[in-house]
């Protein structure tokens, strides 16, 4: 059989080993996955994998098929392969090496991100499950324990409400994600809307906000937008120090992908430490936890914000100092 250019055909990276001494046959995947010269060289030495290389000597000896793993890094990134061994007679066993780096990152994801929820819903779900078998009991007939103990169980239930309709709302953004809107927006009477349902909020931290810039146009979803900035000027109300001013400024943008329209939120905050910024829009992180969950965030806003601007075919740009406060850019392009 002309192994070359059956291996030549797949796809992906394949070689042919004869009798567990020697690589037969690879074709260009392989070439470019394990080096020039892996072809006549001992398995050993070509894959260095010792799982591998346990399936090829088993396949050899007992012929059928095995399955493993093989691991390898590259340019500081790390690959997972699943390696199908099979026996193909007179010795020769067939090694396909198949890329499922991919799916171990999304399998790893979807474990952390069950583990998240379940740990965002356990304590307020412990609390209610403990104040209700109190007042089951022994404070049945204390008023005023049990109007104490009820103001907490509205708290932690409306805390599990705002988690699941954060979940809800990220789910449906990244079903869309990859429809951009095309509907007209006027960004300034948007913000202008969204800062005056933000006053209450304003209010209670002695605030100010101000809004500079001339009327612009964008192609996006008003209601997503809408959130976005929401969440954007309430996050800099919340976390900023106390009788600040928040400053919102619209203008145009020339980017390499042509003009767009920047909008920045800029507070007076303590600043975030550079070192979270890359992680800011990771579902469930946290600079301040304790401090988050006191002001009601559920870890999800500014992975909502990333999934919404990425919808718009824009970009979030976070600019902050300890110390000297932040600046959210959203960038959207008009074209």
């Amino acid at each position: 059989m002309d192994w070359d250019r059956v291996l030549a055909g797949l796809p992906m990276p394949a070689m042919l080993v004869e009798r567990e001494d020697r690589v037969e046959a690879g074709n260009g995947p392989l070439i470019a996955l394990l080096g020039d010269g892996v072809v006549g060289r001992n398995p050993a030495m070509a894959v260095r994998a010792p799982s591998v290389l346990a399936a090829i000597g088993a396949v050899t000896r007992q012929g059928g098929v095995q399955e493993a793993r093989m691991t390898l890094r590259r340019d500081g990134q790390e690959q997972v392969f699943q390696v199908t061994v099979s026996d193909q007679g007179e010795g020769h066993v067939l090694c396909v090496f198949r890329d499922v780096s991919e799916e171990e990152k999304a399998g790893e994801m979807r474990r952390d991100f069950v583990a998240n929820v379940s740990h965002e819903l356990r304590t307020p779900l412990t609390a209610l499950m403990g104040f209700i078998e109190t007042l089951k009991n022994a404070a049945r007939d204390d008023p005023k324990a049990r109007d104490m103990f009820l103001g907490i169980m509205e708290h932690e239930a409306g805390r599990m409400n705002r988690l699941v309709r954060d979940l809800l709302q990220l789910s449906r953004v990244e079903a869309e994600e990859r429809v951009r809107p095309r509907d007209r927006v006027e960004l300034k009477p948007l913000l202008e809307n969204v800062i005056g349902s933000l006053n209450g909020v304003a209010e209670r931290s002695r605030a100010r906000v101000e809004l500079a810039g001339d009327p612009l146009t964008v192609p996006g979803d008003a209601d997503q937008l809408t959130q976005v900035f929401t969440n954007l000027i309430e996050n800099a109300l919340k976390y900023g120090r106390e009788g600040q001013v928040v400053r919102i400024t619209l203008s145009p943008e020339d980017t390499v992908r042509g003009p767009a329209i920047r909008v920045d939120v800029a507070d007076e905050g303590e600043g975030i430490d550079p070192i979270h910024i890359p992680r800011l829009t990771e579902r469930f992180y946290r600079v301040d936890s304790h401090r988050s969950r006191e002001m009601g965030g559920t870890g999800l806003g500014l992975a909502i914000v990333k999934h919404i601007v990425s919808r718009h075919r824009g970009w979030l740009r976070i600019e902050s100092e300890k110390g000297e406060g932040s600046r959210f850019s959203v960038v959207l392009p008009l074209g």
